[in-house]
């Protein structure tokens, strides 16, 4: 599958390392007559990056940039260069790579030459074929061809070009955004001829691209960006043709419906974010503002904004776009609505001249309602590209008629308004079947010889734009059962339905990034494997395939799946897709049901019995904690001990407190100490972690509390929260654990709970309503649940903390990240002076995960992705912050040094003259 509707099997994936393994895959494949699929990074949206032979995967290998000549202003590259690379690379010249489609951080060079990509910025730099130098190409057999302006080409192209020259003059729409078909108009005398940019496109149909020669572009040294409010989406569109003359650098389009919460945009119900250049930020902010003046006439509210990071706030909007839109509120369909719909690709990117691009988006809206569909535009204005999601019912036989009716309505739609069927991700399967509406059956006739001259025995990508499969054939979802399957969790927002769930991942790829830009979290094992099945894309793809079972998919043992385990075995269970994939996937929820279901009536590995019942555990060690530390420094005991409980032998046991948080707590209040009122009263939840291993963060948080006028009181004995058993998939015995807390908490129910351990904090607000959705109690406490910072800033509000004016460096707990949000606590941490920015990402510890054996690399190699490289560059005075004591654990274990939650950062300010510690101090671990 990519980012499309369609899954096709192939035989196999060949990852070549050089040019010439992919001759010889070609030559191979030919000589037994089986076709070749070339693949980038996989996010084409028309299905063309499937198919049912050899696909050749040029990520993995084919990744240097061979030359970057800065003189020249071109970049030698090959295929599987990932955008983003190219532009880092040439950004110290003060250069960029023109084309710049959302999928940046993961597109690839070759996927964009074989969809002609173009991105935002196409209204300043054009396509992909306008920015084609030269290609080196091979083709199905092996044989390569260098191609560039006045070349050859394939034998017989010349007289091709010769014997149609009327037809190919006359056969072409007009506009900035044809993507549909084969450029054979770029081989007209008068236009080079160009075969390389007549290559552009082809959609892998034709050949491979082993090497190209880019040009590059001068990037503006400063960029503000223009947000243009409007009344309505055609006000937006028609507006939009009048800002081309000042030279935007983009032009782009949304509406109100595709953007959940507002923030930061001005008022309207639709938006443009028009971007300016300049040689200083002055310029910049200049050039947008003359902009704003010449669209104040039709523009109802207007901002500028040049600040990087609120720039890159409002470009994530834009950019998410192509995963938010598979998620729409209410439904058109059959006269339902209310409740979230599933909305997909089909008429994706379809283009019209940008003058017509108004009185368009009105006949489609109009269409879209006649058929009983709904959708949600945006794109690219200033190119008249739209891209849109629509809620197709592709699940039933009836809904895939109506998907083949309107598909063929909307493309004579387009044809009417002098339009291309694609104006960006190609024609593959989803358009290729109606290229005749636009282009006519002779030119059609045309493309097939086209293609036979470069691909004589038809084995490069068939199906695919010339003699296409039918549109309505091939959909991924044929395969899937159509009645929901039994499951453990809720799944409250895909009405209870698991299969519904995995459909989330529509395949855009961001779990694909290679480096995680700013808080971002998803996906640290991808990151550090690289592998496809180590993605959150490549698990989805996985449980879709164990899902289809002996309907056609090529796994069909079901929940006994090896493959599938083995794929989620090094997901860190991290939760950063449930926030960072723009279409929602919760894979960590996935993984947990697929434990439970793979190990039930089954032994199970050591670490879930050691690592899963570690609350049971901890309690019975408590009395004698003391000895058992004694015991772990014994290095013998301790590697007998980490083998029999299936953890890391790298790793060190961590040391149990020899007075439990909640004994500290009783005492300390047995003491007379307080008086207090109930209101006065904040409940601190006895967390595992905070209980039995790191009790020095609790007694922090009550003295912190006890600052702003709080009386910390525990709302009970023996809660637990049921996370251990939930990230190893026990969830039977989970929901035992959580009802036995709910039953315990009784009368207290609805109380705000502070949770200082951010993955309990977690487990509470969403595992635990998800695990029992019929018991009501679980979301009344799960929506009670505060982090320390919320706290606070809720219930003692004019309370002002320790001033510590002191640099901050660490992590943002992932969990906390992707459930809890973290804005409470930076809005603290800049009360109390503690400055800097946090890292992204995830420690690598991860709860369990970091303590398995067999993960001990992979967990390192997450540490080192950004918290460590964060740590060693911090100032030797900066504050080492991590709330989770699985991310004190690993910076202690792996960094050697002692991090300190927030809450013990704010209790030590509260003391006059006490020294800091030395964050570089080493933590004591164990054995």
């Amino acid at each position: 599958m990519d980012a499309s509707n369609y899954r096709r099997v192939p035989l196999g994936v060949v990852a070549p390392r050089d040019a010439d393994d992919i001759a010889a895959a070609l030559a191979v494949c030919r000589a037994h007559q089986v076709p070749v699929v070339p693949r980038g990074g996989g996010t084409s949206i028309a299905g063309q990056a499937t198919g049912t032979g050899v696909v050749l995967d040029l990520t993995r290998h084919l990744r240097s940039i061979v030359e970057l000549d800065p003189a020249s202003r071109t970049a030698v590259v090959q295929p599987g260069v990932v955008l983003d690379d190219l532009r880092a690379a040439a950004a110290p010249h003060g250069l960029t790579f023109g084309p710049d489609p959302s999928t940046h951080s993961r597109c690839t060079i070759g996927g964009m030459i074989g969809n002609n990509s173009c991105g935002s910025h196409s209204v300043a730099w054009g396509t992909t074929a306008d920015n084609v130098h030269a290609l080196t190409v091979a083709r199905y057999g092996g044989d390569t061809l260098r191609l560039e302006r006045g070349a050859e080409g394939p034998a017989g192209l010349r007289e091709l070009v010769a014997a149609h020259l009327a037809l190919l003059r006359t056969g072409f729409p007009e506009l900035p955004r044809r993507i549909s078909g084969y450029a054979l108009d770029a081989l007209l005398p008068e236009n080079g001829p160009d075969p390389a940019r007549a290559f552009c496109g082809s959609e892998g149909t034709l050949g491979v691209v082993t090497q190209a020669t880019l040009r590059l572009v001068e990037a503006p040294a400063a960029r503000a960006l223009a947000v243009l409010g409007y009344a309505d989406e055609s006000a937006a569109a028609e507006a939009a043709p009048g800002l081309l003359p000042y030279h935007p650098l983009t032009v782009e389009g949304m509406a109100a419906d595709l953007v959940r919460e507002p923030a930061g945009l001005p008022r309207g119900a639709a938006w443009l974010f028009v971007e300016t250049g300049g040689a200083t930020p002055a310029e910049a902010r200049a050039h947008a503002e003359r902009l704003v003046r010449a669209a104040s006439a039709d523009a109802v509210d207007a901002a500028v904004v040049t600040d990087p990071a609120g720039q890159r706030a409002l470009w994530r909007i834009r950019e998410d776009a192509a995963g938010t839109a598979t998620r729409m509120w209410g439904s058109a369909q059959d006269g339902v609505s209310g409740g979230s719909t599933e909305a997909w690709p089909g008429w994706e990117d379809c283009a019209v001249p940008p003058a017509r691009l108004g009185p368009y988006l009105r006949d489609f809206r109009a269409l879209l309602a006649e058929h009983g569909l709904r959708g949600t535009p945006y794109g690219h204005f200033g190119d008249g590209c739209i891209h849109v999601r629509i809620d197709f019912d592709l699940l039933t036989a009836a809904g895939v008629a109506r998907f083949r009716r309107f598909s063929e309505d909307v493309a004579s739609l387009v044809v009417a308004h002098g339009g291309s069927l694609s104006g960006e991700h190609g024609d593959g399967q989803a358009r290729a079947e109606l290229l005749p509406r636009m282009y006519g059956d002779e030119l059609v006739a045309l493309f097939a010889r086209f293609k036979d001259l470069w691909d004589p025995d038809g084995g490069m990508n068939p199906g695919i734009l010339a003699r296409p499969a039918r549109l309505d054939e091939n959909l991924r979802f044929d395969v899937l059962p159509r009645e929901p399957v039994d499951v453990a969790f809720g799944y409250p927002h895909d009405g209870g339905d698991f299969t519904a769930a995995v459909r989330r991942c529509v395949g855009v790829a961001k779990c694909r990034t290679e480096k995680a830009s700013g808080p971002s979290v998803m996906c640290p094992s991808f990151r550090a494997t690289g592998e496809e099945a180590h993605s959150t894309r490549g698990r989805a793809r996985l449980l879709h395939e164990m899902l289809a079972g002996t309907a056609g998919g090529v796994i069909t043992d079901g929940w006994r799946s090896t493959e599938v385990r083995d794929a989620l075995d090094l997901c860190l269970s991290c939760k950063g897709c449930r926030s960072d994939c723009p279409a929602g996937v919760d894979m960590a929820t996935y993984k947990a049901e697929f434990l439970h279901q793979h190990y039930k009536g089954r032994l199970r590995p050591a670490a879930h019995y050691a690592m899963g019942w570690l609350p049971r555990w901890l309690r019975l060690a408590a009395p004698f904690a003391g000895v058992l530390n004694v015991l772990a420094r014994v290095r013998p005991l301790a590697s007998l001990a980490k083998r029999l409980g299936g953890i890391a032998p790298e790793r060190g046991i961590p040391v149990l407190a020899r007075e439990r948080f909640t004994r500290w707590l009783l005492r300390r209040q047995g003491k007379g100490t307080f008086i207090y009122s109930n209101d006065q009263v904040a409940f601190l939840w006895p967390d595992t972690f905070t209980e039995h291993l790191s009790p020095e963060v609790g007694r922090a948080a009550v003295r912190v509390l006890a600052a702003a006028g709080r009386t910390a009181m525990t709302p009970g004995s023996g809660l637990c929260c049921g996370l251990t058993y939930v990230s190893t998939g026990q969830l039977t015995r989970a929901r035992k654990v959580m009802r036995r807390t709910l039953d315990r908490l009784g009368g207290m129910l609805g109380a705000p709970v502070v949770v200082l351990e951010p993955s309990c904090a977690a487990t509470l607000r969403t595992d635990l309503p998800e695990l029992l959705p019929d018991d009501p109690r679980a979301a009344e406490l799960g929506s009670s649940v505060r982090t320390l910072a919320e706290y606070l800033e809720e219930y003692a509000p004019h309370w002002r903390p320790p001033h510590l004016a002191r640099p901050v460096t660490g992590q943002t707990h992932c969990h906390q990240h992707a459930v809890l949000g973290d804005e409470a606590d930076r809005r603290l941490r800049e009360r109390a002076g503690l400055v800097g920015e946090l890292a992204g990402g995830c420690c690598g510890l991860a709860g369990n995960f970091g303590f398995e054996r067999g993960h001990w690399e992979v967990s390192v190699a997450c540490a080192e992705d950004q918290l460590l490289p964060a740590v060693r560059g911090a100032s030797p005075d900066a504050v080492i912050l991590a709330d989770g004591f699985s991310c004190r654990t690993q910076l202690g274990q792996v960094g050697g040094v002692r991090a300190r939650h927030l809450a013990e950062v704010l209790a030590e300010g509260l003391e006059p003259g006490a020294p800091p510690p030395d964050p570089r101090s080493s933590i004591a671990g164990g054995a």
